[in-house]
């Protein structure tokens, strides 16, 4: 059987309610597959003799849509799997006017309330269709009962057309013995590890189960070749890939779970949540709905951390300020001019953080690698930890107990000594005197033809060459008086006159004299 929902009532094809809430959404008319014959229960949730039930829904979205719109489903029993293709228009427009762009997901019967327990699934612009059942679905999706009720599928209106965004959506069900939802594997929250050491780790990633193209195996393979020890999960709103690396961990690798909270103000890496977590999205900073969702991350375990904040793809660039950020990534793969920005915006949180002797938010670096050529690793995060478990990651990266190298080829130790014979290492506070010498120390190796910057709450105050070897010792000697904190930046030669090369690596840094608080 099929069926078409011609348009009616203007360019949304159908009536709809507009929703002014913290996930402005339009709810269209309701597609029902009501009539169909029921055919034969066969006692086991399913029907025996039922065909496959299709429909096919056309409409068109106009300029200034909100940012979901709704399309409700009619799930009759006995179904065994929901299909659900798309197609949009993507007519040309002139230079500088955004094309369309059509993002889906679904909910189930319990509903699309925001933060609620209905959601099944997202691959926003990254697939033509999706299926479910209770023994499998399309990465991204979560696999599960097909249960009665209404369902929704939901289209994200990324970007639309002057001319407005047409779209059809086809509907499939299909009957039968509904199957058994497998119980998932989760990783482990421990691997064996070093012991207390310096651990690499990249934790903004992507797979098949969002816009990337490698699948988890071929990230964990990726990542021990980029000598990582430890990765983290980082979907587009979804966490249905949290139990697709069984096998894939092991004493050298520890897998964290997540999600890149992708909202259109701008995205955030939701790191290391409990596995199954899900983190809504549907919300903008107009909303003031992100501290909520940033408190859902922390009572999963896990750290808010703003994604590529100056990034300027639409919907891409950080809105919702950082006062609920426990890291902000300044680096995010192949460094770019955004990422300078990100870097110096960073520094003057810094200085503003010393100033109020408020607490600061140390600095992360990630891949966000998709497919070929992206490299997985290039940046990593190394972080101090105790051991190689999930806590200990979360509680190094919190603390700033971490630098960010462009390979595992770099390696660096940086801290500060001086006052009564004291020191103090990466993240950490070292208690002297305003007037008291203090010797900053940085070693490096794997870092040929790049030049040491040290940079404190006046800028940079001393820059170095390393030897042609790339591994050396610098030292400069300071005062707390004359530098609140000192932080290294390890750069390659400048590509373009005036400004900076790119960094090898890039450290947190140390607070000297007592100024400035490390994060609790």
């Amino acid at each position: 059987m099929t069926g078409s929902h011609t348009p009616q009532n203007g360019p949304l094809g159908r009536r709809g309610l507009l929703v002014g809430t913290a996930a402005t959404a339009l709810t269209l008319s309701t597609v029902s597959f009501a009539n169909a014959a029921p055919g034969e229960d066969n006692g086991k949730g399913g029907r025996t003799d039922q065909p496959d039930l299709t429909k096919t829904v056309h409409g068109t979205l106009p300029t200034g849509s909100p940012d979901f719109v709704y399309l409700p489903v009619e799930v009759p029993r006995g179904v065994r799997e929901i299909a659900v293709s798309y197609t949009y228009e993507k007519a040309p427009v002139p230079a500088g006017t955004q094309g369309n762009a059509l993002d889906i997901g679904i909910f189930d019967e319990r509903g699309t309330e925001l933060g609620g327990r209905g959601f099944r699934g997202w691959s926003g612009g990254a697939r033509a269709g999706f299926f479910i059942r209770a023994d499998e679905a399309t990465p991204g999706y979560v696999a599960g009962p097909v249960r009665a009720g209404t369902w929704n599928i939901a289209l994200g209106p990324y970007t639309v057309a002057p001319e407005g965004l047409p779209y059809e959506v086809t509907i499939t069900l299909r009957f039968g013995e509904p199957g058994t939802t497998p119980t998932p594997g989760y990783p482990p929250e421990r691997a064996n590890g070093r012991g207390r050491a310096w651990y690499r780790g990249d934790c903004h990633l992507h797979s098949v189960h969002s816009d990337g193209k490698r699948t988890p195996a071929e990230i964990a393979t990726a990542a021990r070749a980029a000598g990582l020890d430890f990765i983290n999960s980082s979907e587009h709103n979804t966490h249905a890939a949290h139990s697709a690396w069984q096998g894939l961990w092991g004493d050298d690798l520890l897998i964290l779970t997540g999600e890149e909270i992708t909202t259109r103000n701008g995205h955030v890496i939701a790191l290391a949540t409990d596995p199954g977590t899900f983190v809504d999205w549907r919300y903008r900073a107009r909303d003031n709905r992100f501290g909520h969702y940033a408190k859902a991350v922390r009572r999963a375990g896990g750290l808010v951390v703003p994604a590529h904040p100056h990034a300027t793809c639409i919907g891409c660039h950080w809105k919702f300020g950082f006062g609920e950020a426990d890291a902000v990534e300044v680096w995010n793969g192949p460094y770019t001019p955004e990422d300078e920005i990100a870097l110096a915006e960073w520094d003057n949180s810094l200085v503003a953080a010393v100033r109020a002797s408020k607490p600061w938010v140390p600095a992360m670096g990630n891949s966000d690698a998709h497919r070929e050529p992206d490299k997985v690793g290039l940046p990593q995060t190394v972080v101090l930890a105790e051991e190689l478990s999930r806590d200990a990651i979360v509680a190094g990266i919190r603390s700033g107990h971490s630098y960010i190298a462009e390979s595992s080829a770099v390696s660096l130790s940086f801290g500060a000594s001086g006052g009564r014979g004291g020191h103090a290492g990466i993240g950490e506070r070292l208690r002297a005197d305003a007037d008291s010498p203090v010797t900053v120390r940085l070693e490096v190796t794997g870092a040929p033809g790049c030049t040491v910057h040290f940079v404190t709450d006046q800028g940079t105050l001393f820059t170095t060459a390393l030897p042609e070897s790339g591994s050396g010792t610098v030292e400069w000697r300071t005062t707390p008086a004359y530098a609140a904190y000192v932080r290294a930046e390890v750069r390659h030669p400048a590509t373009v006159p005036g400004l900076p090369g790119a960094p090898a690596a890039l450290t947190n840094p140390v607070f000297l004299g007592g100024v400035g608080t490390v994060r609790p």
